[in-house]
């Protein structure tokens, strides 16, 4: 026993040991938060309770179960709620019925021993809408290009009305975004050369009839656009479809306003995987709606993504300039060794300090300076003064910064001595040497720094809370106006989305599984991220495996 202890194996098999822990318990949180995430997705199916209320009389409600608990009987007769039942504990019912307008709450408990009677009828649709959350209710008439239908032939005619009004509605949005966008942009343009002209005292009255012209050009356009928008608008609100509530009441729901239908008590197995697919589609590509409790997430993956590859451009080269330097051609002395330890030293400061750094120094020095020098006409409004993306991507630079220097010095210890002495006896220079033969043997280590780096930026909230990332972003760092990538603007993060749905909804019950959703997706960016650096990097390790030799 003695020398089994002595020869390390009980050492190698408690690592082992630890390590495939450690795998199961991060391979068991991704598998609960992705089913927490994904489940919300499928179709649930849609209950008509008949509930016993009080003095007798009986309510009516629909809607989709959304939990379930235990509830001590004695808690619930404390609160004032009289029962019939000799049960210690009591199960009820979280149900959300939508219908926002109608009723004080989408979402209610409901007692079992409430309960009369619990069907689900096949002809009760879910109504998907932009505003105020879901309508449950059965679809009793339709109005579509000036046809009125009803009974069985709803159901056919009602995907039609949706998919018109869908097309009129994007048709709309992409003229109201990209041509009046522009229009407006470039009005925004001409006033701020105008503010600039009077500042250098050069304000003409050439110029001023100038600017007059181009303004009209652009205020004629505009009306255009305009009464373009407005028949758009008019069209699609022509369809609409009726609806008979929980309540038994008519309510008119315009065809503009309704994004998609189901009717999920009547699909199989097939039509609810196919419907779980076409939500999961939705939900990576649409915009957020309701205060981000519904809708999509796509202007965080596209804020995240373009934040992250923005770092990344920015901490390679100077991590591997800065790792060369302290190796190839600093001196071994104290200096150096302090740098070293400064370097690491940086890699354990809290992210929220380099939050509150980046935004002392780069929002307001830095882009206080930027507004100051270059954009004079825009103040006391600030272009670069404010946080942005562009400042988020530095401080995150900073951030990972130590990673990458210590993972590309350690690529270059591993080099050995013999190549570099000789390409210098072959009478290459100390710098073609680098460039040629050090830098190209040491790029997995770097890809490696880049990995890691990139893993951190990707999770990274508090810095950016700061420095750049907002609740809700009316336009992508990148557009059709010049210069296209827009660096001063403000910016969704998959990251911080979490946070504001998990913690600032105003909808808890509505947001929760949002939480979920985004959380696996955020995780599935970082791999998606990593995968693709972790191949390049092995795409270099194999070019270059020959040099080694």
């Amino acid at each position: 026993m003695g020398k089994w202890i002595k020869s390390g194996s009980p050492w190698i098999w408690m690592t082992a040991g630890s390590v495939s822990l450690s795998l199961i318990a991060v391979l068991g949180l991704l598998l609960m938060i992705a089913w927490r995430g994904l489940v919300y997705f499928w179709p649930s199916p849609v209950h008509q309770l008949e509930l016993e209320v009080a003095n007798g009389q009986i309510e009516t409600v629909i809607g989709e179960i959304y939990d379930r608990e235990q509830v001590p009987l004695e808690r619930i007769l404390q609160a004032g709620v009289e029962l019939k039942t000799d049960e210690e504990f009591v199960t009820r019912y979280l149900i959300k019925t939508g219908n926002r307008e109608y009723v004080p709450l989408d979402f209610r408990w409901v007692l079992e021993p409430m309960i009369q009677s619990d069907t689900q009828p096949v002809d009760v649709a879910v109504f998907e809408r932009n505003k105020n959350g879901n309508f449950y209710g059965f679809p009793v008439e339709l109005s579509f290009n000036g046809q009125i239908y009803t009974g069985a032939d709803i159901h056919d005619q009602l995907l039609l009305a949706i998919d018109k009004a869908a097309e009129i509605n994007d048709e709309a949005e992409e003229l109201q975004k990209v041509d009046i966008g522009r229009i407006n942009y470039e009005l925004e343009r001409l006033r701020l050369d105008q503010r600039k002209l009077e500042l250098k005292n050069a304000l003409t009255e050439e110029a001023l009839a100038d600017l007059a012209k181009r303004r009209q050009q652009l205020d004629d356009e505009y009306q255009g656009l305009e009464k373009e928008l407005f028949a758009l608008r008019d069209k699609a609100a022509e369809d609409y479809v009726v609806v008979r509530d929980m309540r038994g009441e008519r309510v008119t729901l315009p065809m503009d306003g309704v994004l998609d239908v189901a009717f999920p008590n009547e699909l199989g197995f097939g039509g609810k995987v196919a419907h779980w697919m076409h939500a999961v589609a939705k939900f990576v590509s649409d915009d957020p709606r309701e205060a981000n409790t519904e809708g999509g997430v796509f202007p965080a993956i596209f804020g995240t993504v373009f934040m992250v590859l923005l770092m990344a451009v920015i901490v390679t080269p100077f991590g591997v300039i800065a790792a060369v330097y302290l190796h190839e051609y600093a001196a071994k002395n104290a200096l150096t060794k302090l740098i070293r330890i400064a370097v690491i030293n940086l890699a354990g400061v809290p992210s929220i300090v380099y939050g509150v750094f980046g935004l002392g120094f780069f929002v307001y020095m830095v882009g206080g300076s930027l507004d100051d020098l270059f954009y004079p006409e825009a103040l006391p409004n600030p272009t670069f003064g404010t946080p942005g993306v562009i400042w988020s991507a530095l401080t995150l630079a900073i951030l990972t910064l130590p990673v990458v220097i210590v993972s590309t010095e350690e690529g270059l210890s591993r080099i050995p001595s013999a190549v570099r002495h000789g390409s210098l006896a072959l009478g290459a220079t100390k710098a073609e040497t680098l460039w040629r033969i050090v830098i190209p043997m040491a790029s997995p280590a770097i890809m490696t720094g880049l990995i890691l780096a990139v893993a951190r930026a990707a999770g990274e909230v508090a810095p950016l809370m700061l420095v750049g990332v907002v609740k809700l972003a009316s336009t992508l760092p990148v557009d059709g106006n010049w210069p296209y990538i827009h660096l001063d603007r403000k910016f969704m993060h998959l990251g911080f989305h979490i946070y504001d749905v998990g913690f600032q909804s105003p909808n808890v019950e509505a947001a929760r599984p949002l939480v979920y959703a985004t959380s696996f997706l955020l995780v599935s960016v970082i791999v998606a991220l990593n995968l693709t650096a972790i191949g390049v990097r092995n795409h270099l390790r194999e070019k270059f495996r020959s040099l080694e030799h």
